[in-house]
């Protein structure tokens, strides 16, 4: 079968409600302001495949959510990016995911309502995306209960389509961690991790430790250092990559997703990993100059105008 996409997206999908300038931490009992306010598209797997396909990568979408306004909101929102969206399923019975963002600065607190994401599963994903995409990537299995109890089967079942694929695991709300990684990462061609995730997974204390003991279980690891820029392993060999900084960052919500977007994008279009790593950090620094994860990439045109701006760099899509 012809493939119709470079990448199909499986995940959660919510909308987010952000609060910026926010003067302190909210405390019981009482109450405080916050001078701005965005709700736009969330999730990690929603915000990256937004961001993708932006970039020029034909993106597909496999996810659950109910039949209401923020349904709407992220079927709207991903339409108008390109992601194609016919293996997105909306049940009735059940709501569409929230997160509630508190940011303060390159900081934030979370609240997230599950939603519909949580009883997605494998068998819910038409046989027919498989064999239409090149590649899977799959954000979030700490939020989507009945996606990570068959992760692994998931990923296996990519690979027998003949996909490559990638895995951002991001964090675990219950700190279990939970997943039987040893069996899974065999699976998966691009590890892509924060360096909070790399460390708590693996039980180590430095990010060069960790990316050992990942060393023979996943071919890629990519891990996000934030401001500190990004590092890769391949087959064991480590080498870290300087960030593009932002000095006026209006906050960070999806800069990971972003970074996925680039790494991918780059990576799926044939590109060596040293040119991953610099698109990566540059997709997630221009992640930093809008509001929200999907504010910076409404059109290739910003994208470039935005790194010209705010990091004197040319780019090629």
């Amino acid at each position: 079968m012809e493939k119709q996409f470079d990448i199909l997206v499986v995940g959660e999908l919510n909308v987010d409600l952000i609060l910026d300038e926010i003067k302190s931490f909210p405390e019981i009992g009482t109450e405080i302001l916050a001078d701005k306010m965005n709700l736009s598209l969330g999730s990690s797997s929603a915000i990256f495949a937004s961001n993708i396909s932006v970039l020029g990568s034909k993106t597909a979408f496999a996810g659950m959510m109910g039949e209401d306004s923020f349904g709407q909101l992220v079927l709207s929102s991903l339409s108008s990016k390109n992601v194609d969206t016919r293996f997105i399923t909306q049940d009735k019975t059940k709501k569409t995911g929230a997160t509630i963002a508190l940011n303060y600065g390159e900081e934030r607190a979370m609240v997230t309502f599950p939603g519909a994401m949580k009883d997605y599963s494998v068998n819910d994903i038409p046989a027919e995306a498989f064999k239409l995409a090149r590649h899977l990537h799959l954000s979030s299995p700490f939020l989507q209960d009945m996606m990570k109890k068959d992760i692994v089967q998931l990923f296996k079942i990519a690979k027998e389509a003949g996909m490559t694929t990638s895995l951002d695991v991001q964090w675990d709300p219950e700190e279990k961690w939970d997943i039987d990684f040893e069996a899974l990462l065999p699976f998966v061609d691009v590890f892509l991790p924060n360096q909070n995730e790399l460390l708590a997974i693996s039980k180590m204390t430095s990010v060069e430790r960790a990316l050992k003991f990942f060393t023979g279980l996943c071919k890629v690891v990519v891990a996000k250092l934030g401001s500190e820029g990004s590092v890769i392993s391949e087959n064991g060999a480590v080498k870290f990559f300087r960030p593009f900084l932002n000095n006026n960052v209006v906050d960070a919500i999806g800069a990971g997703d972003s970074f996925n977007s680039g790494f991918l994008h780059a990576m799926l279009k044939g590109k060596d990993l040293d040119s991953c790593m610099e698109m990566g950090n540059l997709m997630g620094a221009i992640n930093t100059t809008a509001s929200g994860g999907t504010g910076a990439f409404t059109s290739k045109d910003e994208i470039k105008e935005r790194a010209i701006q705010f990091f004197n760099k040319k780019i090629q899509f």
